[in-house]
């Protein structure tokens, strides 16, 4: 059986109901989306279903970084948080700068911390071997990027405006326009992924994925805001994102998907 956007309509207001009665009852607030979200076929099926398995670092402090990449500083280029000059071609699409902090649950900056995006091409299709989409590639868009925060917690990206894309959750299933973002801590074990939205997209009653985020606060936290002072005379329109990674205010983030 096919699921339509009509069973998804009714399963999201389902699972929104509950919530709202949770919440109503005296339950905390929900900041994550559960793990086996119905209404997110690919997270019902693939999420963990096991304990976290627990490291004693007290016995072997360096156990844990074993399977970590090694990083620093002067790995990062000056093209690398720049997606439009990755190639020796100009990309397709819409140039976009996009910027924000990354907070602590206090509001405090997160200093020297290195933020890493992928994303889809203005054709909605990304440069991936598995990739299924019969939208045209851009052999001069890879869609990958990397930078470290700075003094403030800041960073900076220039890029191209990401295309929705379907993705076969369901009968006309379409993903909103996104870019994924991976922030890291002091230690590859304190990686964290979320994803950014753009204001105003049409799709976000329809999309599963950002409606597993129950609550509207923490859902509208997820949406970029058009910033003026952000964007580049004749070059680039600009947005602004910032990533709290801990706390009431915390940015959603992808667990076990």
């Amino acid at each position: 059986m096919t699921l339509t956007q009509h069973d998804i309509d009714q399963e999201i207001a389902a699972e929104h109901a509950a919530y709202e009665k949770r919440v109503a009852e005296g339950a905390p607030v929900e900041h994550h989306p559960r793990r086996d979200y119905a209404p997110y076929r690919s997270s019902v099926l693939r999420h963990p279903k096991q304990p976290l398995v627990a490291i004693d670092v007290s016995k072997d402090p360096e156990l844990v970084e074993l399977s970590s990449p090694a990083f620093g500083e002067r790995d990062i280029t000056e093209i690398d948080n720049d997606l439009t000059r990755q190639h020796a071609g100009e990309p397709i699409g819409e140039r976009i700068t996009v910027s924000g902090r990354l907070l602590d649950r206090d509001g405090r900056p997160v200093r020297g911390q290195l933020v890493e995006i992928w994303q889809a091409n203005s054709a909605g299709r990304y440069a991936h071997q598995r990739e299924q989409h019969d939208a045209p590639l851009d052999p001069n868009f890879t869609g990958v990027g990397r930078t470290l925060t700075d003094a403030e917690g800041r960073y900076h990206f220039t890029t191209i405006q990401p295309g929705p894309y379907p993705w076969r959750n369901h009968l006309n299933a379409w993903r909103p326009a996104h870019i994924h973002f991976s922030v890291f801590g002091s230690a590859f074990t304190q990686r964290l992924v979320t994803q950014m939205y753009f204001p105003n997209d049409p799709l976000f009653p329809y999309d599963p994925i950002l409606q597993s985020v129950t609550d509207d606060a923490a859902r509208q936290r997820l949406v970029a805001t058009y910033d003026h002072s952000l964007s580049v005379p004749e070059f680039s329109l600009g947005y602004h994102w910032d990533i709290v990674l801990d706390g009431p205010h915390a940015t959603w983030i992808e667990e076990g998907r």
